[in-house]
């Protein structure tokens, strides 16, 4: 495996923002940044206008943190809110923004493509449809380890034709050795017990909707007509999708992507090896914690990676780019 680049002053840093997607909010998020910068709060002040509820107290409150259609414009609030931050401490712009699943669309609001307030209201939006799609389904997810992707991707297909009514579908391409399945409980649990015959490990992952698979279908296809009323902006920063782990420059290409992405898998460890290919070597993790910084050291060309959800972090990262 590769070594993380050296970072040394000769080489001069080039630049992604990444941003993470459900799964990485926590109770408090932003709160000690809060205490420095007024951006965070002014962020959120915004938000929960465009939204009509209080973001900022959701985000205190776990039981309704973890619904998903507050979850998702909590979260894309905060990654804003400290890009906004970030934007502030940073004398150039990166190359490329890029985001993990609901992240992506964290990526192109700070890309100018979606106006915050639209982008607020549309996560929530996604996050209403996703929960209605699978309403009276016993649905799951899980993380499977250890296992090359067309492995896992095999054991979905031998779940799906070999038990009855089992759906179950490769839902993130996290990095070498981690895929996400998903799907209703009878295919994921039996992927796991298939994943657990091999020797390797798959873990049940805490999620309120089973996002990427096949039964997102039908919000899917109500995302399409959401996104068609909202009009795009083009990007002043390329945003790398996660459907084809490309950079798409269209309105219509970026809004198929996202409506694709909803019943598709993410496509992130190629995303990763996407900005090793293009000479990326600073990757900055805006947004709540550091779980798109942990999956960078696990890629097939790391590359050094910094989260900034709080004061030390971000004091650290300031300290890299000098």
């Amino acid at each position: 495996m590769a070594s993380a680049p050296d970072m040394t002053k000769k080489q001069p840093s080039r630049i992604a923002v990444i941003f993470p997607g459900q799964g990485s909010q926590v109770v408090g998020m932003t709160t000690d940044l809060a205490e420095f910068y007024p951006q965070i709060h002014d962020t959120f002040t915004e938000a929960s206008a465009a939204l009509g509820e209080d973001l900022w107290a959701i985000c205190q409150d776990e039981n309704r943190l973890n619904q998903t259609q507050y979850t998702q414009p909590a979260l894309l609030t905060a990654s804003i809110a400290i890009w906004r931050v970030l934007q502030t401490k940073m004398d150039k712009a990166p190359c490329y923004l890029a985001g993990h699943s609901l992240g992506e669309y964290s990526a192109l609001c700070a890309a100018g493509v979606i106006p915050f307030a639209d982008a607020v209201r549309l996560v929530h939006k996604r996050g209403q449809l996703m929960k209605q799609a699978v309403e009276g389904i016993d649905t799951a997810m899980a993380a499977v380890l250890g296992l090359e992707d067309h492995r896992v991707e095999t054991l979905c297909e031998q779940a799906t034709e070999h038990v009855d009514g089992a759906i179950v579908g490769a839902a993130n391409f996290n990095s070498p050795g981690q895929v996400v399945v998903s799907g209703n409980a009878a295919g994921v649990n039996a992927v796991i017990d298939k994943v657990q015959n091999t020797g390797k490990k798959a873990i049940a992952l805490k999620v309120s909707v089973p996002s990427h698979c096949a039964l997102m279908q039908p919000a899917s296809r109500a995302l399409a007509e959401a996104l068609a009323a909202i009009p795009f902006n083009q990007a002043n920063i390329p945003v790398i999708q996660n459907r084809n782990a490309r950079v798409e420059t269209s309105a219509q290409g970026i809004k198929q992507a996202l409506t694709e992405q909803l019943s598709e898998p993410v496509l992130w460890s190629q995303t990763m090896q996407e900005l090793a290919d293009k000479q990326i070597n600073v990757l900055i993790e805006c947004g709540s914690g550091n779980v798109l910084s942990n999956l960078a050291k696990r890629q097939a060309q790391p590359i050094a990676s910094y989260p900034v959800d709080k004061p030390v972090r971000l004091d650290k990262l300031m300290e890299i780019l000098v």
